[in-house]
């Protein structure tokens, strides 16, 4: 327990961060996941809810959630909404919901409302169901201090690519719409 101002009762630090984590991930769209033996972390968007995040993912047209399974741990790090900078990193315990069951059906009713982009709209609880994993990653121990240093990775290897140059001859054909 920590000292507050006197007069005051102590506060615990338990309960000090899992307000950070709660309001740090409820206000972030997007979190760093590493699974017990991956390489890196991962970029993935999620819902805060219940006292833990949810992931959907590993299936056609969803992300990768790679090294995380059921009964694993996973190390979360929240970044901040309005410079992306790190605010705070924990420890999870993993755990895949069955489909239907429901803690998935909530889960899902939540995740659906966050999905950007869907290519199959109402038809998405359905699609995951089938195809992909559910996931809830509980905190599970203290906030992790933070670093002293970078801790700057290479990006993970991707078929994604950048738009080419523009071709050579587009500025002159550009420049003479102008001049008319």
């Amino acid at each position: 327990m920590t000292s507050d101002l006197p007069g005051r009762a102590p506060l615990d630090q338990a309960l000090l961060d899992q307000a950070l984590i709660e309001e740090a991930a409820k206000k972030s769209g997007l979190i760093w996941v590493r699974g017990t033996g991956a390489p890196a972390a991962r970029a993935l968007w999620h819902v805060w809810h219940q006292g833990a995040v949810y992931l959907v993912g590993d299936g056609p047209g969803e992300q990768p959630l790679p090294a995380l399974v059921d009964g694993g741990f996973a190390e979360v790090t929240v970044r901040g909404k309005d410079k992306g900078g790190r605010l705070v990193t924990f420890p999870a315990a993993v755990t895949e919901l069955a489909a239907g069951s429901e803690e998935w059906e909530a889960a899902v009713a939540e995740l659906k409302g966050k999905r950007l982009n869907a290519p199959d709209g109402e038809g998405m609880p359905g699609r995951w169901a089938r195809e992909c994993r559910v996931l809830r990653l509980a905190p599970a121990g203290s906030v992790v201090p933070l670093p002293d240093g970078s801790l700057a990775e290479r990006p993970v290897p991707t078929a994604a690519t950048t738009r080419e140059p523009i071709p050579a001859g587009l500025p002159k054909l550009l420049g003479k719409r102008r001049k008319t």
